[in-house]
């Protein structure tokens, strides 16, 4: 096991540079002056030129790059255009709100999937599983921007129970932490929920036919314990793929149920970061986003050999 994590992170290493050269090299393929967009109306030719040369600008690409990467090694993302923050210290005060905002998230999704996806496999051509089907795709087809919206205007404007957006931090205020959490983390459940359902329904329609299953029934085994231990225990290993997909993409950053609840998190700084033209910022906050699905992914794989013992990880 040990020597798997040890080789996944090499891997990861190898990916993280990858994502490195390829935004460092489409960000200064994008049209624009970040230089001249962060003075705005303080522009002169001097200051110009003396921003150009603090953020090294100047310099040739391969130059550029060698002194960003140097720097990032020892985790210096260099600093933002606009306000002249450290690109890691912003990042670190946005990333609470988004792992808040993941975390609330799949537990939302898993919590209606599971036992929904479960209920349409073992109902097959029921009208339950009918149901069930009916609106998963429902939730899959609508766009979650659209599903926000709808649910800040019953649950925030209408009933009055929920603010319509913000932030606080679980720390400082846990009450106001979860009063303004619940709508987006909805919007982003409910969306997750829906994939996550037709997946689960496939996983056990999946192992609910084959011959092991039959087997444990012809032994008189209770449907209960067929159901639990070798359906769907077996089942969640292709749904734990999906649910880590789903979770890394949470932690991405939603930008557009960010922007729509002003949640400060990573995806809202990377919208405006790229109105900006702000390339510090937007290089580290790829450069995280890589890391954090790579994270994700390695627990994804070691969690297989914890969910089903015949996986070996060698």
């Amino acid at each position: 096991m040990l020597r798997f994590v040890l080789r996944r992170l090499a891997y990861s290493a190898v990916v993280l540079f990858g994502v490195l050269v390829a935004v460092f090299t489409l960000m200064h393929l994008v049209p624009g002056d970040p230089v001249r967009i962060a003075l705005g109306a303080r522009y002169t030719p001097e200051a110009y030129a003396a921003l150009r040369a603090a953020s090294g600008l100047d310099e040739p690409l391969p130059t550029q790059f060698v002194h960003y990467v140097s720097a990032a090694v020892t985790g210096d993302l260099g600093v933002s255009f606009r306000n002249g923050d450290p690109v890691t210290v912003v990042l670190l005060e946005r990333l609470p709100a988004t792992v808040s905002l993941a975390a609330v998230g799949i537990l939302i999704a898993l919590a209606i999937a599971l036992p929904a996806g479960i209920l349409s496999a073992l109902r097959a051509g029921r009208p339950s599983d009918a149901l069930i089907r009916v609106a998963s795709q429902f939730g899959v087809s609508v766009p979650d921007f659209w599903l926000g919206i709808l649910l800040i205007a019953v649950f925030a404007s209408t009933l009055g129970w929920l603010p319509t957006s913000g932030y606080r931090p679980l720390t400082e205020d846990p009450a106001g932490w979860l009063r303004h959490i619940v709508l987006p983390a909805l919007t982003v459940g409910l969306v997750a929920a829906a994939i996550l359902t037709r997946y689960v329904r496939s996983a056990v329609l999946e192992v609910a036919a084959s011959g092991f299953v039959r087997t444990a029934r012809s032994k008189g085994l209770p449907p209960r314990v067929v159901t639990v231990r070798h359906i769907v225990r077996n089942a969640l290993v292709p749904v734990l793929t999906i649910t880590g997909i789903q979770l890394a993409t949470i932690l991405s950053g939603v930008i557009v149920v960010e922007v729509v609840f002003a949640w400060p998190g990573l995806g809202r700084l990377v919208y405006h970061a790229v109105a900006a033209r702000d390339y510090p910022v937007i290089q580290g906050a790829v450069l995280l986003i890589g890391a954090l699905f790579l994270l994700v992914n390695l627990i994804v794989d070691v969690l297989y050999a914890v969910i089903d013992p015949r996986i070996r990880l060698s």
